[in-house]
């Protein structure tokens, strides 16, 4: 069975195999399906990809805090659950993990620092989205007027790359300064988007799986001339400081994106960069190969898998 087929086989024949159940029970069934059977695709033809990724910018689907008001769940127009990716690598992290975070927490002024760490990470986030926003919309003008769009091979439109350089050069021109605090962070997004992106293609995209899972990524950028999933972190740590518990479940978090964007547009990204913010310097940047990424992606589905497993346990 192809993938793109075994996912409209789960959305319908599985479908009607466990209509009426438990919410929680539909999810691990299609966890279960989706793991064993390949990663899917929309089925969507490579001309109606830029289109459907255009359909990822708005985010579809309605948390739900009355059926769970401590967490991150949403539905759909149809009801079905999704639980937040980052909710589901805190409860799948090692336990070393998450007792150093209980321990960390627990700290007298855990509750400011965790605040304002937000409000940085928030900060740097926002000047990065700012400046790419509107870099985009500068190179599509500029493009059109040239009729300077080409079609690559994955179905996507691409300006050519000075012109997507020459938009970032205008839009961090304009950019509003971010606050004191987070200076540094958002200094360091801005001069690596600077050197690195040679053509955007969406800032944020919010997407979901039929595994139960649904998430926002930072984007989906070429990376000197390659498509990458790109997301943006910020952390105090020094450049020395180890970071590679943290790393493995942030790659994890790339091979979600990755997964529910082939769902959703049959786009397959070949690479992923997680990009750490310091207070000072450059950024921490790890880059994930296409045997990285699909490695990460069977990881997140792994951890998807025990997650289901934990809050809704087989008989």
């Amino acid at each position: 069975m192809s993938e793109q087929n075994d996912v409209q086989g789960w959305s319908s024949e599985n479908q009607r195999q466990v209509e009426g159940t438990d919410p929680l029970e539909r999810q691990t069934e299609a966890h279960r399906h989706v793991s064993h059977q390949g990663r899917g695709g929309a089925g969507v033809p490579q001309g109606g990809r830029q289109d459907a990724l255009a359909g990822l910018r708005k985010w579809r689907l309605e948390r739900d805090d009355i059926s769970d008001p401590g967490g991150r769940v949403y539905r759909d127009k149809a009801g079905t659950v999704y639980h937040s990716v980052t909710r589901i690598l805190s409860a799948t992290a090692p336990e070393h993990q998450q007792k150093a975070l209980q321990r960390w927490l627990e700290r007298p002024d855990s509750e400011r620092d965790r605040a304002m760490a937000a409000e940085r990470g928030t900060q740097a986030h926002n000047h990065a989205e700012y400046i790419l926003k509107t870099a985009r919309k500068l190179a599509a003008n500029a493009a059109n007027k040239r009729g300077a769009y080409r079609e690559g091979c994955d179905g996507l439109e691409r300006p050519p790359s000075a012109i997507t350089a020459w938009a970032l050069q205008k839009a961090i021109q304009g950019a509003p300064r971010p606050a004191w605090s987070a200076s540094g962070f958002a200094r360091g997004l801005r001069h690596w988007i600077e050197a690195n992106v040679t053509a955007i293609h969406a800032v944020e995209f919010s997407i979901h799986h039929p595994a139960g899972f649904a998430g926002t990524a930072d984007g989906l950028f070429d990376i000197q001339g390659t498509l990458c999933i790109c997301d943006w972190k910020t952390t105090k740590k020094s450049i020395h400081g180890d970071m590679s518990a943290t790393l493995e479940g942030y790659k994890a978090q790339a091979g979600a994106y990755s997964l529910g964007l082939t769902h959703l547009t049959g786009i397959v990204a070949p690479s992923a960069a997680i990009v750490v913010a310091r207070r000072t310097g450059a950024p921490s940047v790890t880059l994930l190969g296409e045997a990285e990424l699909r490695r990460a992606e069977d990881d997140f589905l792994e951890r998807v898998g025990r997650y289901f497993l934990a809050i809704n346990p087989p008989y």
